[in-house]
């Protein structure tokens, strides 16, 4: 029975104290709003153009400050100059996202975004297929007569 009315303390106790710390959240905190968390891209072929662009804009009213960007692994790298700049309420701005096109087949990445705003962290994802580059064919009418000529 005494550890009945322990747990039961302790967790009523764990609610007032979320209860309390909801209260205390800033109603004018910078809120980070990403045009889409997710960006796909689709088949595309190796070593292609691996930058992609996730759009955000500042729609609290406080200045908003990005802490850290850290992709998943090595072959997802966020541009970091975005880290430390203070975005304006109603300021916007870009992430880049370079991704290791080299690296052939499917890939589904995470980048996770730390600041100030009110949800304090967001995971946006990346992801698509990489296949092999296609090389045109050579037809061999056309190869033919070239050696004739």
């Amino acid at each position: 029975m005494k550890k009945m009315l322990m747990t039961l303390a302790v967790a009523a106790f764990g609610l007032m104290s979320v209860n309390a710390t909801a209260q205390e959240e800033n109603p004018n905190a910078p809120v980070l709003e990403f045009e889409q968390n997710v960006i796909d891209y689709g088949t595309i072929d190796q070593d292609s153009d691996g930058n992609r662009f996730f759009k955000f804009t500042n729609t609290g009213e406080e200045p908003l400050i990005i802490s850290n960007v850290r992709g998943s692994c090595g072959c997802t790298v966020p541009d970091r100059s975005v880290v430390n700049k203070p975005f304006a309420p109603g300021e916007s701005g870009e992430l880049r996202v370079k991704y290791d096109t080299h690296r052939l087949g499917r890939f589904q990445k995470r980048v996770t975004v730390t600041s100030n705003a009110s949800q304090g962290t967001i995971n946006l994802t990346i992801k698509g297929v990489v296949q092999q580059a296609q090389t045109t064919p050579v037809n061999e009418n056309q190869e033919s007569s070239r050696v004739s000529r």
